[in-house]
């Protein structure tokens, strides 16, 4: 049997359903969470949400697909025209080791240098600029083309998104 590990899009806040659905079926699934504070009217605790909304993994046959796409809140395989996209062994490997791990980790939006991005979050909502540096904190380059000048400034990696 040639498995491998695929993307399964969920629908909204059903990755947890989706995972409890392949485990039952006996198919290898993986479901990476970070712990995050909810907060209700009444009350704070600690909750574990999916490191990546909308999304679950599984390692299954692509000819079994059937079975992983009948599972309630499953969306789609994520895939390439009509070709399931496999997931690198590598990567689930180093998802698995982080998230076993001790040390502190948070979802990180996936940016490249020279992107335009919009701050979503602080104290530059809603500026926009090119990134100019990432990683745990990012340079954003913020610029006044009619004159010719630029400022930068570093914000939290976490508070910028593409735009």
């Amino acid at each position: 049997m040639d498995t491998s590990w695929f993307a399964i899009r969920t629908r909204a806040r059903a990755e947890k359903a989706v995972y409890a659905q392949l485990e039952r079926k006996q198919i290898e699934a993986f479901l990476p969470t970070v712990l995050r504070w909810s907060r209700w009217k009444d009350r704070k605790k600690q909750v574990d949400w999916p490191l990546f909304p909308g999304y679950c993994f599984a390692r299954f046959d692509p000819a079994s697909s059937l079975q992983v796409l009948t599972c309630s809140g499953v969306a789609s395989i994520v895939s390439f025209g009509d070709q399931f996209a496999p997931v690198a062994e590598s990567e689930i490997a180093s998802l698995r080791i982080l998230v076993n791990s001790t040390l502190k980790y948070d979802p990180a939006p996936f940016l490249k240098e020279g992107e335009m991005v919009r701050v979503v979050h602080g104290a530059l909502t809603g500026v926009t600029g090119r990134l100019i540096r990432k990683g745990g904190k990012a340079r954003l380059f913020l610029s006044v083309e009619l004159i010719g000048q630029a400022v930068s400034a570093e914000v939290d990696a976490s508070d910028v998104v593409a735009f």
